[in-house]
């Protein structure tokens, strides 16, 4: 299989929209009550974050070290997550419509940043309007077989429940996309052909695992391809899955069995009780960690692995600096792990200025505008860890071995062609040793890369070389 080059190489930043950034341009806000910038995430309501606000701060994530976005929902919906569209072919006017979302990929691709947007055909709204045509129109509606209906009238609003047709998780307001019906297909392709073709650079698909129809996915991603062959197909399933990544249906997953084992293992005896979808999140030692590292690795083909969408945490679970206890430096540890693994990092919005909170409302909180309220010194540490993994392509797509696993240390071999990183890890709080074979180290001095301020090289060692590491440090060397 091939996967696209760029999302190899890329830092990702995932942006919740209606809690970005409100640029303060939009037209459509204007005669609105808006909830106060701020409120708190549990209330339902608009904040007014929008795209041009996403615009306005391109500058910051350039410095950031981000090279592509993925953006939660942005077309027409009457929820502030946007997961309840009603018009596939029209971005939300709150969010500065059509014109709003052009602005964004025009300065984005000005700077060489890709954008990726969510993707949501399982389901749509109440709201869509074939919905809404045979709402009106009963089974005399030409729209009637786009649903999955057990009885007439319809019920969308039953008091208690009994709506009579498919719908997500029983949720009326999500009435389920019937598949199998081939002018859904082609009306949802051709929603997917029409954003690429307007520039977007690929889609985050959400429940994938939901459609069940023979030969959706490998035709939605032949109709992508076919507009776009460098478009990027993530898809959001929690669990490995290899059959989804042999090449014919999409290039990565959101990587959430690796986002399991890294808090597992950075965050052991800090782990807040947490359990969410399928993680597990229970401490676990350097050995066990190397072991799910190994298992995740031989899931997927190599071209799969570097295309992965490797996360901490995300607009569906508490936020990983919550789920770590506030302890920064188990988080500063994850961080650097996903910045030197295959497969692409991505940043929730805020975690690196210090926002932390509990699952889905409360991780949907505003950005802080007041650069007062941000943790400046976590920020700069995000920065240099986004340097560190841009200069340094071994990094991204070397080939991946593990030296040493013990108790709380780990040690890991990158290599690319000629060129070789050492990357360790020790997440206890007393100093360590590390004794490395001859063998294990190249046949060039080790550069010293992280931390920024490092200045000891490592020699070419014709015997054994022994490493010691502070509480809870983190080093890096390579030889390029």
């Amino acid at each position: 299989m091939t996967t696209p080059d760029w999302a190899k190489h890329a830092v990702f930043y995932q942006i919740f929209p209606d809690r970005f950034a409100r640029s303060g341009t939009v037209n459509a806000q204007e005669p609105l009550s808006l909830k106060p910038w701020g409120a708190p995430p549990e209330e339902q309501g608009f904040q007014g974050g929008d795209l041009y606000g996403i615009v306005d701060r391109l500058d910051y994530l350039d410095e950031l070290g981000v090279t592509a976005l993925y953006l939660n929902p942005v077309f027409a919906s009457a929820a502030n997550h946007r997961y309840h569209t009603y018009d596939y072919y029209e971005v939300d006017p709150l969010l500065g419509g059509t014109d709003a979302l052009r602005a964004l990929l025009d300065a984005a691709h000005a700077r060489g940043m890709r954008v990726v947007l969510d993707g949501v055909f399982n389901h749509a709204s109440r709201g869509f309007w074939p919905f809404h045509h045979v709402l009106e129109n009963g089974p005399d509606s030409p729209y009637a077989d786009w649903f999955r209906i057990k009885d007439w009238p319809l019920r969308p609003y039953a008091p208690d429940g009994s709506h009579n047709y498919a719908a997500w998780h029983g949720i009326p307001a999500l009435p389920e996309l019937n598949t199998d019906h081939p002018p859904v297909r082609e009306f949802l392709f051709d929603v997917a052909r029409h954003w690429v073709e307007f520039g977007i650079d690929g889609w985050r698909l959400d429940v994938p695992r939901e459609i069940e129809t023979d030969g959706f996915w490998e035709d939605f991603r032949d109709v992508v391809k076919d507009a776009h062959p460098e478009a990027y197909l993530v898809g959001e399933i929690w669990g490995e899955a290899p059959s989804w990544l042999q090449g014919d249906r999409f290039d990565g997953l959101m990587n959430y069995p690796l986002l399991d084992a890294t808090l597992s293992f950075f965050g052991a005896g800090a782990l807040r009780e947490y359990s969410r979808a399928h993680l597990t999140l229970d401490p676990i030692d350097a050995s066990a960690f190397a072991s799910e590292i190994e298992r995740l690795l031989a899931l997927y083909d190599w071209e799969a692995t570097c295309a992965q969408l490797n996360l901490l945490d995300s607009h569906d679970m508490a936020r990983a600096p919550w789920i770590l206890g506030e302890r920064t430096d188990a988080l500063r540890q994850a961080v650097l792990f996903l910045m030197t693994m295959p497969g692409a990092p991505c940043i929730y919005y805020g975690d690196e200025v210090g926002l932390s909170a509990a699952g889905d409302p409360h991780c949907r909180e505003a950005f802080p505008p007041d650069e007062a309220d941000w943790d400046a010194d976590l920020l700069s540490f995000y920065r240099s860890a986004t340097a560190l993994r841009h200069a340094h392509e071994v990094l991204r797509t070397g080939r991946i071995e593990i030296l040493h696993a013990d108790k709380r240390t780990l040690m890991l071999r990158r290599t690319l062609g000629d060129t070789t990183a050492l990357v360790a890890f020790n997440a206890g709080a007393e100093a360590v040793q590390i004794n490395l074979e001859a063998a294990a180290l190249p046949d060039a001095p080790l550069a010293p890369a992280w931390p920024p301020s490092a200045e000891a090289a490592l020699p070419v060692a014709s015997s054994p070389l022994t490493l010691s590491l502070a509480g809870r440090e983190t080093r890096v060397w390579t030889t390029d």
